[in-house]
């Protein structure tokens, strides 16, 4: 387990001078640097504006409130479908970093200007994401089951329905839904 910003950049990776020159970017531009999920985190008064993290194929900036960025550059990627809020600009090299840079200092700044301005993402609401019929079968039949349901956060329920509308067949999807009903019955999410 991570325990410093210290050794998560001194930890042997694929993308440590990656992270490295990233690092040095953010710093450039003010904000308070901490660690967050293990990984750093750059605040702005307490705010998360930007994250560092790396995958299999690429490293990444993730901009907590991207989708309030202007993204002049039409560089910013939403991961999945799913994400509402975080965009990330991803790169493969130093030398891609490197060729950036002016364009990552533009993008910070503008997500910070988003955070002292106040601004939110409008966010979907609960019932606005699809829910399988595999699981609104179960709870027409079942009053404590749909009890527990809608007594769950927003989004413990968004888990649940975005989890269970992946599968693609319906024997999954049901297999799915059994699964995971004693875990809503307990009033508990996907992964508690």
């Amino acid at each position: 387990m991570i325990k410093s910003l210290d050794l998560f950049f001194d930890k042997p990776s694929k993308w440590q001078e990656e992270y490295l020159f990233m690092r040095k970017i953010l710093h450039e531009c003010g904000m308070q640097e901490e660690l967050k999920w293990g990984k750093p985190c750059y605040t702005f008064k307490g705010n998360n504006i930007v994250l560092i993290h790396g995958f299999k194929e690429y490293c990444a900036l993730l901009f907590h409130k991207g989708a309030l960025l202007q993204d002049s550059e039409g560089i910013l990627v939403q991961q999945t479908e799913h994400v509402q809020a975080a965009r990330q600009l991803r790169f493969t090299s130093l030398e891609e970093i490197k060729k950036w840079k002016p364009s990552i200092k533009h993008y910070v700044m503008e997500a910070i200007e988003v955070e002292k301005a106040g601004l939110e993402v409008p966010m979907k609401k609960t019932s606005e994401f699809e829910m399988v019929s595999e699981f609104k079968e179960r709870l027409e039949g079942d009053a404590s089951l749909k009890s527990a349901f809608e007594n769950l956060t927003p989004g413990r329920q968004r888990g649940y329905l975005l989890y269970f509308s992946q599968a693609k067949q319906s024997n999954t999807r049901q297999a799915r839904v059994e699964k995971y009903l004693l875990k809503i019955l307990e009033g508990k999410g996907l992964n508690d």
